[in-house]
């Protein structure tokens, strides 16, 4: 995909979420957990793009903090023209159509206490998407699109296993016809084979509707399969962001250089190098000063210590935050 080609759906600049920690002393200043700092990126229109990194990088927050989940601390988030984080909650109701989310526990994100039909009518009831009228006939549409049965609908969430209620967490976000969904570690929890059924269904899905998705993931192989590019962070901050094939056929960060050789090989007898990271991840409270990853990089220098590396482009489509590039 020529990503630079497309059309932008939506940007983010900035975008910063900090966490208050509480203190037990009056005079002691505030602490934050800065969980996602200084993030900035572009979605074009109909392509994928995945967001990959250690637990705790941040990845989960961005999307969070996008759709306005949580409030984020700073920055701009625009789309179709406007900035999000303005909107007040009358007028981001509405845009909730076109931005929707699959979570990745499709049983807590479910209504035990709703049939399929309750959760699905809800979501076109609160969007007024389709008339009152109309609306069995879609509950059908949106069950054949997620390949459920139509007595799907009369059934509750437990009554189905873990990947059939993520196909019901797919055909909610489908319920308003949105242009942007972004899937959190959507598959991450399902079986491998039930996994492979799920990103193909996602595939198929945005080919038949346009859709574009912000896809969220620790699972490199995973990224692999569904990605049109990808972006890695680390400690709260982008460190790569490439076209998938460039970033995967040669990776400048040593932290993304890390996290691609430990993709598990099937070939047994097939040898690879390992790249080991020594010691443990800094506190989110406290980062390190400069490059947030020298703590743990294996070619650190004394400019990493104290400069923050900036996002380049170091060729077509690929930006690194790196001294050594």
């Amino acid at each position: 995909m020529q990503a630079q080609t497309r059309k932008v759906i939506l940007q983010v600049d900035h975008l910063k979420q900090y966490f208050p920690v509480k203190t037990n002393s009056l005079f002691k200043p505030k602490n934050y957990v800065k969980a996602v700092d200084d993030v900035s990126f572009k979605l074009y229109e109909g392509e994928t793009l995945s967001i990959v990194g250690e637990s705790g990088c941040g990845k989960s927050t961005t999307g969070r903090a996008i759709l306005r989940l949580d409030e984020p601390t700073s920055g701009k988030v625009h789309y179709s023209g406007k900035n999000i984080l303005e909107l007040n909650k009358r007028d981001m109701r509405k845009l909730r159509g076109d931005l929707q989310v699959i979570f990745q526990d499709p049983f807590a994100s479910l209504n035990p206490r709703q049939t399929v039909k309750q959760i699905l009518n809800e979501a076109m009831a609160i969007q007024e998407v389709v008339p009152k009228k109309e609306r069995l006939e879609r509950l059908l549409e949106l069950l054949s699109y997620v390949g459920l049965p139509p007595e799907s609908l009369s059934r509750y969430p437990h009554e189905f296993s873990g990947g059939q209620r993520q196909r019901i967490g797919i055909a909610r976000a489908l319920a308003v016809d949105p242009r942007l969904i972004i899937c959190d570690e959507a598959v991450s929890a399902l079986d491998v084979s039930i996994q492979a059924q799920i990103l193909n269904l996602l595939k198929k899905l945005q080919r038949q509707f346009g859709l574009t998705f912000l896809f969220i993931s620790h699972d490199l192989s995973v990224v692999r399969h569904i990605s049109d590019r990808v972006m890695v962070m680390y400690l709260g901050k982008v460190v790569e962001i490439a076209e998938k094939k460039s970033l995967f056929d040669q990776s400048f960060h040593p932290y993304t250089q890390a996290l691609l050789s430990s993709i598990p090989v099937p070939n047994p007898k097939l040898n690879r190098d390992r790249v080991i990271l020594k010691g443990d991840i800094p506190s989110p409270i406290d980062p390190p000063k400069g490059c947030r990853f020298h703590t743990r990089c294996p070619f650190v220098m004394d400019r990493c210590k104290t400069e923050e590396p900036e996002l380049r482009e170091v060729k077509a489509n690929h930006f690194v935050s790196c001294h050594l590039v």
